[in-house]
């Protein structure tokens, strides 16, 4: 049997296998549940640290307690003299705090101390965008610039619709993407093609 037989006689079920897809697909899209209200307008939160963040201590004067650390599978730096220090969860301005705190205590005399977090955790973004992929999650990202990071929408995008989940949730929620929504470190973002 040649190529172009075998093409043929497989032609049917290629068809019917991608019709199935799409409308799969599309199905995803129209019946995910809607964000809820409680999401949408949500005061901003200051940028929390989790694993996987780098940040740049300065210590005034002390270049050798300065540099930059990551935070480590157990949610702390390894700070030269104090060792391991708990920053998950935490600000970068409560960090500074802490630090502040440690250092002041027999190391360095009236220590100043400065966070920036320079390396931050990343959302995925899929689907119907020019560039797919994981981007900072840097604080105020919302899902606008979320795909204006990822270069825009493709020509299929349904550009009234996105699929939103949050970090280790299990749900894709259906959301404006004009909506004022912030998107947080871990969230996965599918922009879904639009169905004439």
């Amino acid at each position: 049997m040649s190529t172009f037989q075998r093409f043929t006689r497989l032609r049917p079920a290629m068809i019917a296998l991608l019709t199935a897809s799409v409308a799969l697909s599309g199905c995803a899209s129209t019946n995910a549940p809607p964000l809820p209200a409680s999401e949408i307008g949500k005061p901003r939160q200051p940028y929390t640290l989790g694993v996987g963040d780098k940040v740049r201590v300065n210590v005034y004067r002390e270049p050798e307690l300065s540099g930059e650390f990551a935070v480590g599978g157990a949610g702390s730096i390894a700070m030269p003299l104090i060792g391991e220090v708990p920053v998950k969860g935490l600000t970068r301005a409560q960090v500074e705090a802490e630090l502040t705190k440690r250092l002041g205590n027999g190391y360095v005399r009236n220590p100043s101390v400065s966070v920036e977090v320079y390396d931050f955790r990343t959302f995925a973004i899929l689907g119907e965008v020019q560039r797919p992929g994981a981007y900072p999650a840097r604080e105020g990202t919302t899902l606008t610039s979320a795909v204006a990071l990822a270069g825009g929408y493709t020509y299929r995008a349904n550009e009234h619709r996105v699929l939103l989940r949050r970090a280790n949730g299990p749900t894709f929620y259906s959301v404006d993407p004009d909506a004022d929504v912030e998107v947080q470190p871990g969230d996965t973002i599918r922009v879904p093609e639009v169905h004439f």
